[in-house]
């Protein structure tokens, strides 16, 4: 059991955290064994977004009276990911949930939902679940660009076969 020194240190470090992020993602860890959870934070760190497992009255404290930390999947600590880009933090979660999905390792992707900070509002775990499977950005601008380019390429192909064939004929 933490010490109330121990507890209030935790909290003033997620206060920090969370004045400096976008949203804030809760994911329920039980079940899932320890050094998984590792493998996650660090992963995690390396993309800017640190994690900490946190008690739901202290999680209650660190956001004040705006947020209703009563939710019913929250049943005990939950894990929090500070997330400077909600995007790539919730695909980073989606992935590695999923991959524990193949190995039968969890029965089901664990995310419990979100706080934007930015809009103050929570995001149901559907909504934060939808965002974790959307494509990297980098891929979804390059399938518009070849989107964009088809009609193009396909107009320069056929000027060349109507060259070709105006050169075949003597033209």
């Amino acid at each position: 059991m933490k010490t109330k020194s121990q507890k209030t240190e935790e909290l003033n470090k997620g206060k920090k955290l969370l004045e400096t992020s976008e949203a804030v993602l809760f994911i329920d860890f039980s079940k899932v064994k320890t050094a998984d959870m590792r493998n996650l934070r660090k992963e995690l760190k390396a993309n800017g977004n640190p994690m900490l497992v946190i008690k739901k009255s202290l999680l209650g404290l660190m956001f004040g009276d705006g947020v209703d930390m009563d939710q019913p999947d929250f049943k005990t600590s939950v894990a929090v990911v500070f997330a400077s880009n909600i995007e790539s933090a919730s695909s980073s979660i989606y992935k590695f949930f999923q991959a524990l999905e193949k190995e039968k390792k969890v029965d089901s992707i664990k995310m419990l939902g979100a706080y934007d900070v930015k809009n103050a509002i929570f995001m149901p775990k559907t909504q934060i679940i939808a965002i974790g499977k959307l494509l990297p950005r980098e891929v979804i601008l390059a399938q518009l660009l070849g989107m964009l380019a088809a009609p193009i390429r396909s107009f320069l192909y056929v000027l060349d076969q109507k060259s070709k064939q105006g050169v075949a004929s003597g033209v």
